[in-house]
């Protein structure tokens, strides 16, 4: 089955302006912020976005943090080993904007795959889901996530997991179907695609959809492809634009690949 392909348009916004916010409100968070604060010097910045306010965590030395890692010649995969994990991905408003416009999340369990640090789990509280699961497989994304999850005073609804789609068999945390599960960027492995789609094979409820976010210059029609044998597939381009925090203005094209049992 051939993927559909359309256009959905909407022009999305993101303000992010640098700014340090009061101390930390629990002992838990305080506790990650220690932890975190031996690799990395951050803060909290606030994030606008659609009427509602965030505060995320962001790297202040990450310069200084890439350099040492560089000298350091630990780096053999740049892709795999540095922390793109660490970055605002505008796909996450993207997604946004797609569940709210196109999915019945009232009720639902959204699973976030690849949440870096955790934004597109922070923008769907509001969306009505009933449980909302951010997972990575970086032990610092998972880190900066719950950082981001309790600041925001969100740890009710969610939860922050690791979550391995290249391990076999069920994952035991997940222990009932899916109805969503969104990720931003992460079909840029291609030996990645086969164990995803197995992931969503084991894990995606039976009327349940999982919907892809990706750059189009990081387009990959060939996961497409091999998931057109297993699933129906739906192709949407939004064309969207952000503000960086220079103020500058980037205008891109996305893929929204949905992919639906």
């Amino acid at each position: 089955m051939l993927p559909r392909i359309f256009f959905l348009n909407r022009i999305f916004a993101m303000d992010m302006t640098n700014s340090q916010t009061a101390a930390p409100a629990s002992s838990e968070l305080e506790d990650i912020l220690s932890s975190i604060d031996r690799a990395f010097h951050v803060s909290f910045t606030p994030l606008s976005y659609n009427g509602k306010n965030f505060d995320i965590l962001d790297v202040d030395n990450m310069t200084a943090y890439l350099d040492a890692l560089a000298a350091s010649a630990r780096v053999k995969n740049p892709l795999k080993e540095l922390p793109i994990w660490a970055k605002v991905w505008p796909g996450s408003f993207v997604l946004e904007t797609y569940l709210r416009k196109k999915v019945d999340c009232s009720g639902k369990h959204l699973l976030e795959l690849g949440c870096g640090v955790g934004v597109l789990s922070l923008l769907a509280s509001s969306l009505g889901f009933a449980h909302i699961t951010a997972s990575d497989v970086e032990k610092n994304a998972l880190l900066f996530t719950k950082a981001n999850v309790l600041k925001n005073g969100l740890e009710n609804l969610i939860d922050v997991m690791p979550v391995d789609v290249t391990k076999p068999g069920k994952n035991p945390q997940l222990d009932k179907p899916l109805d969503v599960i969104a990720a931003s960027e992460i079909l840029y492995l291609d030996e990645l695609h086969t164990p995803l789609l197995n992931f969503l094979e084991r894990h995606l409820a039976k009327d349940g959809e999982a919907v892809f976010c990706t750059d189009m210059a990081r387009r990959k029609p060939l996961f497409a492809k091999k998931a057109a044998k297993k699933f129906k597939i739906q192709e949407l381009y939004l064309p969207g634009s952000f503000t960086d925090n220079e103020g500058e203005e980037h205008k891109r094209l996305y893929s929204l690949l949905i992919v639906k049992k």
